[in-house]
């Protein structure tokens, strides 16, 4: 075991020792978010910051407990393996999702019956299972989004475009989350406009709140 798997290692041990939520227990994930951070697998691609927000609110969640997953078990793997798995997973998850949206928008017609009167639409979405019910934590972030209680998230917006604030983008993009090509044909800016912005001035807010709440 190198130096840096043993002092992960005993970073999670000292963390667990602690309740949720405790600053104890917030100080050693944030150590172990650092430490972990440069390791990650990375991608370039547009949903790769989703995918890995998601992965850190994965490591949140079920490092000490069970809660939307298995626990995190140090015999069976280090904690940089078992991120970059669940990372991983959630690259290949938005991958499917932008395939399927690209097949949706190539099926998704009118078709016209020999008497010319359209017929139903044929939409394949239509055929995919219902998104599972979301995490109590994003029911969390949710509300605090919703309430903005100071009005910054509404304040920070897209230069010139008041309506595309961090308030609407993190609502669109938490799960089931709108792609971001959609977002950008809906509000008439580059995809490049709005993922840049959101993650210059949407994530960082969401991080802070995260870290409030000691869930990083």
């Amino acid at each position: 075991m190198n130096e840096l798997e043993s002092q992960l290692r005993l970073l999670v041990t000292e963390a667990c020792k602690h309740p949720p939520g405790s600053p104890h227990r917030q100080k050693n994930l944030t150590r172990i978010i650092r430490l972990t951070s440069s390791k990650l697998w990375r991608e370039n691609v547009p949903y790769y910051q989703d995918a890995l927000q998601q992965t850190w609110v994965y490591f949140c969640q079920n490092i000490c407990e069970r809660s939307t997953g298995e626990r995190y078990d140090p015999n069976r793997s280090t904690v940089i393996t078992w991120l970059n798995y669940y990372l991983r997973r959630r690259l290949q998850d938005f991958y499917i999702d932008t395939q399927k949206q690209q097949s949706r928008t190539a099926s998704t017609r009118v078709i016209t019956s020999r008497s010319g009167e359209p017929e139903d639409q044929l939409d394949p979405i239509d055929n995919l299972p219902a998104t599972p019910a979301a995490p109590p934590i994003l029911d969390d972030v949710r509300t605090w989004v919703e309430a903005d209680a100071d009005g910054e998230l509404r304040r920070v917006h897209v230069d010139g475009h008041p309506h595309v604030n961090c308030q609407t983008l993190i609502l669109r993009r938490l799960p089931p989350e709108t792609g971001w090509k959609e977002l950008a044909a809906e509000f008439g800016l580059a995809v490049s406009t709005l993922s840049s912005f959101y993650q210059r001035q949407c994530l960082p807010r969401l991080r802070k709140f995260g870290a409030s709440q000691g869930y990083i």
